[in-house]
């Protein structure tokens, strides 16, 4: 395996130095043009466009014919977050550090949006698909980011989508503005919408472009109603889909063409209509439209037609320890570096399916950059942990592993592309684990280990999946095979610690649950069990403080603000008890259970108002409904309300066991 490279400093400098400083053409220093970012969720360049195969495209055809084509255009991976990345920094997965779904981008790192509204742009966002979420750090800069997906959904469809954008240029007149629709469509699984399900019943992935085209079509039409002559327009593609091409049926593993060609198409001042076939990087849209924007661009794609362009697939090796995966295409010629190199000339042979390393004449400039791109470090804490357990899910149904263990890296590693034919069954288990499908999923992951025996993640959720079984046996038979495997493997730790809170050791589990959030302390999981023993052990002060961070670090959640919330209670912190119920109120809003709570705790404030509201939300059927009657009498009183004495009186039929003794000790009904 190479070496693991830590030289970033080096890398960015090397591409800064590769970025033209010529200035812009005078046509795009003009205007400061309205512009539109279209980004293609999934779509293979030969799906879309006059040379499209099985498919037919108008909308996207039309802009062709207005606008400028990069024949030659590369994802700069082949995910939706590191290549969506890419974009709105202007810089390879290598430089902003996000690898992968379901990391998060660092905030020091700037944003297109961020630049153009400090330029004074209006900014909005409507996103279709869960790896784009705010949570995951592209929001930053935009006024508007709409990610409202439907409620346990992974996307939203690409007609609601442009209605939403559509309904926001019409509300929004005051130029310029700058607006970003991401379609999600051409994503597994295929559910393209009728008239499309039946014109494509043998192709439902080129029906779900066709729906996501004629989408588009109303969209390119309401910005050009809205921005006029002055209307710049971008429509790219984040990757591609394998479709079974070299073994991948869908993405994210591999780097050949049907993943990383995609389209990209420019349109709008200063552009001439045509062609070009010169390899461009899909990361030259953050470059290219802030010199629309008169905002500093030094590298658009009128400027850098001559680079060597790059891409990687990491997904097998942060999950499985495999060869580390980078690509460099120049000219003609494609270079893949996966442990050995191959080379293939991607004009005349699209496919790839002849290797030309034996023979090729890679350029200097082309070896350099496959060997010197950074590999993401090993030593970081995994970048899943603060995910909660319904976001795993979402993530496994979209095909996307949520692995929470660093891999074993080793020096005889495998090439991804020789372990093609696990991808299918890694998907399936990883579908089935988070689903919580253990039984189903263990035949799987043993067929994995056969195959590929130091695979961490497989062991590991083995023994996680016997551990979810109560075959505690098993389970710890396969915990000593992963200790095996990572002697001084954290996540190994993990994964035992909760196996022992699981099954009730907290004795053993409790100090090893220190020491993962000593550690790491965002490991969601072992935060939320060492709550638990604190718990257990009526340490709740501590377990307040933990609750507190499970908060802060996952999206709000009902059920654990509620149990916050009582917490809270416990150890008399009124205000972040208070906090807790009315957040989760506001989640749940008809469904909260838990008024008399929060009637009691504003009443404690001395928040007499709001008290009297919660307290008369208690429905009669609640179990403690004579102390709801008991409290809401006293604010009655504290109010000097009308028919205080009849609240009195009503507190006093209903009361119970509890109550009883509390009304006959009450100075305010004397």
């Amino acid at each position: 395996m190479p070496r693991l490279f830590r030289l970033l400093p080096l890398f960015l400098f090397f591409f800064a130095c590769n970025r033209s400083e010529r200035a812009l053409p005078e046509a795009h220093n003009a205007a400061r043009p309205s512009i539109l970012l279209v980004t293609l969720d999934t779509t293979r360049v030969d799906a879309i466009g006059p040379g499209a195969k099985g498919v037919v495209t108008p909308a996207f055809n039309a802009l062709v014919t207005t606008g400028r084509r990069y024949t030659q255009a590369y994802a700069t991976a082949p995910q939706t977050l590191p290549s969506h990345t890419s974009m709105m920094t202007g810089t390879y997965p290598g430089g902003h550090g996000v690898h992968e779904n379901a990391r998060t981008l660092s905030g020091a790192q700037p944003l297109l949006a961020e630049k153009l509204r400090e330029a004074g742009y209006r900014t909005a966002a409507f996103i279709s698909g869960f790896p784009l979420v705010r949570r995951f750090g592209l929001a930053r800069g935009f006024e508007l980011y709409d990610d409202e997906l439907p409620r346990g959904g992974n996307e939203r469809g690409a007609k609601e989508t442009t209605d939403r954008a559509v309904a926001w240029l019409a509300r929004n007149g005051q130029a310029p503005l700058f607006l970003w629709v991401h379609y999600f469509d051409p994503h597994a699984p295929y559910e393209p919408p009728e008239p499309f399900r039946s014109r494509y019943a043998n192709d439902p992935y080129r029906g779900e472009v066709a729906a996501m085209d004629e989408q588009l079509g109303r969209l390119i039409a309401a910005f050009r109603q809205r921005a006029g002559r002055d209307a710049a327009i971008v429509v790219v593609g984040d990757h591609g889909e394998g479709l079974g091409e070299h073994g991948e049926a869908q993405h994210g593993n591999l780097l050949y063409q049907g993943v990383m060609h995609v389209p990209f198409v420019v349109a709008g001042p200063g552009i001439a209509a045509g062609e070009v076939d010169t390899p461009i990087s899909t990361r030259h849209v953050f470059d290219t439209i802030l010199g629309w924007a008169g905002a500093g661009a030094q590298a658009s794609v009128d400027d850098a037609p001559h680079e060597v362009v790059l891409g990687e697939a990491m997904i097998p090796f942060l999950q499985y320890g495999w060869q580390p995966q980078v690509m460099a295409v120049e000219g003609s010629k494609k270079a893949i570096h996966a442990g050995t190199i191959e080379v293939y000339d991607v004009l005349a042979d699209p496919a790839e399916t002849h290797d030309l390393a034996a023979t090729a004449d890679l350029s200097r400039d082309m070896r350099k950059v496959l060997l010197e791109y950074p590999i993401p470090s090993l030593k970081a804490p995994p970048s899943l942990t603060t995910l909660t357990g319904e976001e795993r899910k979402r993530l496994a149904s979209l095909g996307y592993i949520a692995s929470e263990a660093n891999p074993v890296i080793r020096k005889d590693a495998p090439r991804p592309r020789d372990m093609a034919p696990l991808f299918e069954t890694l998907d399936k288990a990883s579908g089935l684990f988070v689903a919580e499908h253990y039984r189903e999923a263990i035949p799987l992951l043993e067929a994995i280990v056969a195959r590929d025996p130091h695979n961490l993640m497989a062991v590991l959720r083995i023994a996680a999946a016997q551990s979810a079984l109560g075959e505690n046996a098993q389970a710890l038979a396969a915990f000593h095979q992963a200790e095996a495997l990572a002697p001084d493997s954290p996540d190994v730790r993990h994964y035992l610690a909760l196996h022992y809170a699981k099954s009730g050791d907290w004795e053993r589990a409790t100090p090893m649950l220190e020491r993962i959030v000593a550690e790491t302390p965002d490991r969601m999981p072992a935060l939320q069990a060492l709550a638990e023993a604190r718990e257990r052990q009526k340490r709740f002060e501590e377990a307040l403080q933990l609750r507190q961070q499970i908060a802060a670090l996952s999206p709000p959640n009902p059920t654990e603000l509620v149990h916050l919330g009582m917490l809270a209670m416990e150890v008399g912190r009124t205000d972040v008890a208070v906090q807790s119920f009315e957040r989760a109120r506001a989640l749940q809003g008809g469904a909260f259970k838990h008024d008399l709570e929060l009637g009691v705790l504003y009443l404690s404030a001395h928040r007499l108002e709001e008290a009297r509201a919660a307290l008369d939300r208690v429905p009669p059927s609640h179990p403690a409904h004579a102390m709801a009657l008991f409290k809401r009498a006293q604010v009655s009183v504290l109010l000097g309300e009308a028919d205080r004495a009849a609240r009195i009186a009503a507190a006093r039929a209903a009361a119970d066991a509890t109550t009883r003794p509390l009304i006959a000790n009450e100075r305010l009904f004397q």
